[in-house]
């Protein structure tokens, strides 16, 4: 018995304890077919749709034509014509499959959009081959619940490449647009068949209300757009302090008794004040027993308060929005419109129930006939 023979129990070495060596080769090894089920599956993910085009609807009944016949009278020559059809056939397949491999597709979504505006939107594939281009590739945009009739069409995509194109779409509907993915076609190399699959890209886009041109009355003079009771720097009647008087500034201003107690001169600091907000009110809540002609009324009431709110913000004024079932937003010359037109873009109806609807502010119409006075 040679001594060199490896013993027969587990390989007990230094720091290996016998729980984790047997528990080492207690694991199974995967099987080879469970391997390759596993590659396929990554490889082929999603799966290939094929869809025959008009010319493959004549190909393919050539193709059995010829079958048939040359089944029915034996002759060589039909069997190799037969041979030949199904050939391009399989070459077909083939390169189809080639040109759809390894793409990586992207979209890019502009910063805003709004209802009645044409907008781009680029969509980038790249090819990840590194010998192989593709050729004839057709990218459609998928959208949640709305039909997918924008696409793009890449011509050829070389090797380790990107190519980038643009469709053009006008939102006929305000709210939030949700973009789930792509169909990736081709009907490279003759146009039988349409080979597709889809991947997943998500992305949002906000459409806001469509706004009209509004022409409004010059802005008060003698205040700033601010808040209710906010008072700043100004030259009204109302004073907010005293302070040390600075060379240039109303003499008319000083205040002699507390210059007189001090040894120096001492003026009074006038304050500005500001205008309160234009105030829009909007009515939210549904009746019960309300018609597809209340949500035609709805979406024209949110259009003609984006449209006024953004006339009064090229204006200068600081617009709030509100609803009567308690939510708003506010944005001033500063914040731009975008705030106001994203709450509207995304405002849905309430429906109403037995209890009264939340009754309005008593400021509410006030501050209404005070846009309406300004704007007059």
């Amino acid at each position: 018995m040679s001594m060199n023979a490896a013993p027969s129990g587990p390989d007990l070495r230094a720091g290996t304890s016998v729980e984790e060596t047997t528990s080492v080769r207690v694991a199974p090894p995967e099987p080879a077919l469970g391997r390759i089920r596993s590659w396929w599956r990554r490889r082929y993910r999603p799966p290939r749709r094929l869809k025959f085009t008009r010319e493959g609807k004549v190909f393919i009944g050539i193709t059995l034509g010829v079958g048939f016949a040359a089944i029915n009278t034996g002759n060589n020559l039909l069997y190799l014509l037969l041979g030949m059809l199904l050939a391009l056939i399989i070459v077909s397949g083939m390169m189809s499959e080639l040109s759809l491999r390894d793409l990586t597709v992207v979209r890019r979504l502009p910063a805003r959009a709004q209802v009645g505006r044409p907008h781009l939107v680029e969509i980038e594939v790249f090819n990840h081959k590194k010998r192989v281009p593709s050729y004839a590739i057709e990218v459609e945009d998928l959208r949640a619940g709305q039909p997918a009739d924008k696409r793009c069409f890449f011509l050829k995509i070389s090797p380790m490449s990107a190519q980038v194109a643009a469709y053009r779409r006008t939102p006929l509907k305000r709210g939030q647009d949700r973009h789930v993915g792509f169909r990736i076609a081709t009907r490279f190399p003759f146009g039988l068949f349409e080979k597709s699959r889809e991947v997943t890209a998500e992305g949002e886009l906000v459409i806001y209300p469509a706004v009209d041109a509004l022409q409004l009355g010059p802005a008060p003079r003698g205040k700033s757009n601010g808040t209710d009771g906010t008072l700043r720097r100004g030259h009204s009647e109302d004073y907010l302090g005293l302070k040390r008087m600075r060379e240039g500034e109303d003499p008319r201003d000083v205040h002699w008794k507390k210059s007189a107690a001090l040894g120096h001169l001492i003026t009074r600091e006038r304050a500005m004040e500001a205008r309160p907000d234009i105030s829009l009110t909007l009515d939210v809540v549904r009746p019960q027993a309300a018609t597809d002609e209340w949500d035609v009324v709805f979406e024209r009431r949110i259009r003609d308060v984006a449209s006024r709110a953004v006339a009064h913000l090229k204006r200068g004024d600081a617009v709030a929005v509100r609803t009567n079932a308690g939510g708003g937003t506010r944005a001033d010359r500063v914040a731009g419109a975008d705030p106001v037109l994203r709450y509207l873009a995304l405002l849905d109806s309430v429906q109403a129930t037995s209890d009264p609807a939340p009754t309005l502010p008593t400021s509410a119409p006030d501050r209404t006939h005070t846009e309406r006075s300004a704007a007059e």
